[in-house]
């Protein structure tokens, strides 16, 4: 047996996955534990309802949903009334055996299989702790439940992968090739909940894996100045593309006011697993790379993406972590200086040149006045000319006299009259 948990955004979204197999014939709802109706007299509202009420308790978490997946063996057939049976003993073992739960029976794969619905939230507005949840309590429930009722167990490579609160497979996104709208969607779902990240940057070097930008516009636009946000997606070289879908168009309703709530909550919660970051990055530099490249392929072995961020000219001012392991992103400076881009550069033997435009700027700034007064020059044509002909007069050889003051003359002697 194989166990899967995700945490989509919201329990409306987590639901209605299922409900819509139901109406397509490709899934049926066969146990409702902590209702006042069995399964099938239960309409959509009414088990949507159970779930809202106790979300309710809690507002300021935002994580509030579970969705679990047990897969069984492709040859296993296994009864309606045993699937009941196993789902609630996994439940009961993992710690939710008194929280509400739907049990829906898929017959869309080749292989037997179920999904449970349900919410972290219990009656008195306190959460069931998510942390480590698939690999400590999911992983010992399977491991019982495939001997207590002789499963087929499953591999250890595949063990070890299915434990884990993991996205969704997800591809890159590429314009074109499904409608828009459910495409970003599909990516939001995925990312938002499980990734911790504490900014809009932070984000968004998330969503840039998959060609998504979450998007303010410009300062002096409408949507920034009205504290909007839009989702658009990327090409391969990284630019916008398409129309811009506006953030409370989109089903969940991922706006900027819902992220802030993120941020803070996950500003606090990321900052346990920064040890783990900083020691990884520590055995890697133990022998330093000799370039960024080599480094950021030595980061991805350890399930970890290194975001290089380069000015115009090739200057590199920062690097970002996303850690697929713990679903944490981080900023190299906020880890600390060692982990800065100024640092990791330094490590590597690398020295990043100065463009001529800037050493111009530099040569510029050492003096001022000559600057100042070239610039001058350069917009107003006449004032270089008048300057130059003012010059001209001033430094051309003058004639001069011999002037000597008046008091200084000496008197010719008048002659005197002959009698």
């Amino acid at each position: 047996m194989v166990a899967k948990i995700t945490v989509p955004i919201t329990i409306n979204r987590a639901l209605n996955y299922n409900e819509r197999k139901v109406q397509k014939g490709m899934a049926k709802c066969i146990y409702a534990n902590g209702f006042l109706k069995e399964a099938d007299r239960l309409n959509f509202y009414e088990k949507l309802h159970q779930f809202e009420r106790l979300i309710s308790l809690n507002k300021r978490a935002t994580t509030n949903t579970v969705h679990i997946s047990l897969n069984f063996g492709i040859n296993e057939n296994i009864s309606k009334e045993k699937l009941i049976e196993i789902a609630s003993t996994y439940m009961e073992k993992i710690g939710f055996g008194n929280q509400p739960y739907l049990v829906y029976q898929h017959t869309d794969a080749g292989h037997p299989h179920i999904h449970i619905v349900t919410t972290n939230f219990q009656n008195n507005g306190k959460r069931i702790s998510l942390h480590n949840i698939g690999k400590n309590q999911s992983a010992k429930a399977r491991k019982e439940i495939e001997i207590a009722f002789k499963l087929v167990k499953a591999g250890e490579q595949k063990n070890e992968k299915s434990e884990e609160i993991r996205p969704l497979d997800l591809r890159r996104l590429t314009y074109g090739k499904s409608p828009t709208k459910r495409a970003i969607t599909n990516v939001l779902d995925t990312v938002l909940p499980q990734y911790k990240y504490a900014s809009l940057p932070e984000l968004n070097a998330i969503l840039k894996l998959y060609n998504l930008v979450a998007d303010r516009g410009k300062e002096d636009g409408i949507i920034f100045k009205k504290n909007g946000l839009v989702y658009r997606m990327l090409n391969e070289k990284g630019n916008k593309i398409g129309v811009p879908i506006k953030a409370s168009s989109i089903y969940n309703k991922p706006t900027l006011t819902y992220l802030e709530i993120k941020f803070k909550e996950n500003g606090i919660l990321k900052q346990e697993h920064k040890k783990s970051l900083k020691t990884t990055i520590d055995w890697i530099m133990i022998k330093p790379p000799k370039n960024l490249q080599t480094f950021k392929e030595a980061l991805e072995k350890e399930k970890i993406n290194l975001v290089i961020r380069q000015n115009n000219d090739g200057i590199v001012y920062g690097l970002t972590y996303i850690d697929h392991k713990t679903k944490c992103v981080f900023n190299g400076s906020d880890i600390g200086k060692e982990y800065s881009a100024k640092s990791i550069l330094g490590k590597c033997g690398i020295e990043q040149l100065i463009p001529k435009q800037e050493k111009s700027v530099e040569s510029k700034i050492s003096n001022p006045k000559s600057e100042k007064i070239n610039t001058v020059m350069d917009r107003h044509p006449e004032f270089k000319k008048n300057l130059s002909n003012a010059l001209d007069v001033i430094l051309s050889p003058e004639e001069t006299f011999n002037y000597v003051p008046y008091g200084l003359r000496k008197q010719k002697k008048k002659k005197r009259k002959s009698p």
